[in-house]
């Protein structure tokens, strides 16, 4: 058993927090939300994902986890420390490193005996170095007083609990044998291979990583595009790739773009960190630029059918969040695109099974509906932006009869175009006739 510091209760603090409490670890986790660390001493989550609830319960009941404000308490019951703190994108698509600066400076200032300090925290390349430098500047010595390794995350939002127990990896970014051997034994009940890398390599591997995810999304929705003006089905081209082992299947959904709390900000990331360097990454810029492209196509298929102007126009927009099965809202094309056409004067109703009421703090002026059929209720078209399976078994007989105009636009490709249309719709997916 170990002694567990996890600082931070976003999706990655609170799912690392979990798992590892679960295999019998002692886990003491810091929030500077005094309303989050609350609730989750009542054993509420604040996180919307399956297994979550079930998994904070009984780690609560065996006493394994223990929530604080305090980061002295924190670091006297802690032996390793894992940073997980939010690091989002400032206005120029650089990384905004405030957190775990401010996190690094309250470690090195309160540091009383040696510690490993792990971060999960997304941080480009020379971030390692201004951490170094900060316990440096509070006297505190490099192998003597402090240990630093990065270890990146891969959870999926919707699937971060699944994640967890079933990595495909594990990437140990450190260069101290003892230090990766002792991460290794925590992580050693994942069953999972070791990449072990240097600190920087483990860094890139990240960026590489989220970054390939979001190019195979926005080459996906390219052919869908290409596919649509040859009347072709784009889901008969990915079946016959998907078989190729060098390909795959995943990924490989046309929609609406690549949103989140990830992809863009550290396909981003890893842009300016190039550029710093001096070198253009035009590849990963036209990347960027077709996601843009692809939000422009979604607004002009509704306006198609629609009309330009889209004033007193009532438009039925079905799912919020930035994917399925997560209450997350943050960097949402959907919750974007809503936005664009209540600008156009478009009337918005719109529903989703757990994201509405983090999605209220982002958008008013939006009828929002507790259920799907009230938002079809008298709309001119039906705009399905997130693909929750809950929409998929809908009854879309009900659905026709009270809607003002029986228009769907598919921008996930949720649901099958044949079906729809022998209900006498009018239907239209991405890259699907």
């Amino acid at each position: 058993m170990k002694k567990i510091g996890i600082i931070g209760t976003g999706y990655i603090g609170l799912v690392i927090v979990l798992g590892l409490a679960d295999f019998g670890n002692q886990v003491i986790c810091l929030d500077i939300d005094d309303e989050k660390i609350e609730q989750l001493r009542k054993g509420i989550s604040p996180i919307k994902e399956k297994d979550i609830d079930e998994l904070l319960r009984r780690n609560i009941e065996k006493n394994r986890i223990k929530f604080t404000k305090d980061i002295q308490e924190l670091i006297s019951n802690s032996e390793i420390i894992f940073i997980c703190v939010n690091t989002p994108p400032k206005e120029d698509g650089s990384v905004d490193l405030s957190q775990v600066i401010s996190v690094s400076e309250s470690l090195a200032k309160n540091l009383k005996d040696k510690k490993i300090i792990a971060i999960k925290s997304t941080i480009p390349i020379g971030t390692l170095e201004k951490i170094n430098q900060i316990f440096e500047n509070y006297g505190k010595k490099k192998n003597q007083d402090f240990e630093i390794a990065f270890i990146p995350e891969f959870l999926r939002e919707g699937n971060a609990v699944y994640d967890f127990y079933n990595p495909s990896r594990i990437v140990i970014g450190a260069e101290n044998p003892e230090i990766i051997e002792e991460l290794k034994k925590l992580f050693s009940p994942l069953n999972a291979p070791f990449i072990i890398t240097s600190p920087n390599a483990a860094i890139l591997i990240k960026y590489a990583s989220n970054a390939f995810l979001a190019m195979r999304i926005s080459f996906i929705n390219e052919i869908a595009n290409i596919a649509e003006r040859f009347g072709i089905d784009i889901q008969e081209v990915i079946e016959g790739m998907k078989y190729d082992k060098r390909i795959g299947k995943d990924y490989l959904q046309p929609g609406i773009g690549f949103g989140g709390p990830c992809l863009g900000k550290d396909l981003m990331g890893l842009i300016k960190m190039a550029e710093k360097q001096g070198y253009q990454p035009n590849l990963l810029i036209s990347i960027l630029e077709k996601n843009e492209h692809q939000i422009r196509q979604t607004i002009y298929k509704i306006k198609s059918f629609l009309g330009e102007f889209l004033d007193g126009q009532i438009i039925g927009v079905l799912g919020l969040t930035f994917k399925p099965d997560t209450n997350d809202v943050r960097n949402s094309l959907a919750l974007r695109i809503t936005k664009m056409l209540k600008n156009d004067g478009a009337k918005i109703k719109a529903s989703d099974p757990l994201g509405m009421e983090e999605a209220k703090k982002e958008i008013n002026d939006v009828e929002y509906c507790d259920n799907p059929y009230d938002v079809a209720q008298d709309s001119n078209c039906l705009v399905i932006l997130t693909g929750w399976k809950e929409f998929k078994e809908l009854d879309f007989l009900k659905i026709k009869r009270v809607m003002k105009a029986p228009i769907i636009i598919d921008g996930v490709n949720l649901l099958d175009p044949q079906i729809i249309k022998n209900m006498g719709f009018i239907y239209k997916g991405v890259g699907r006739q």
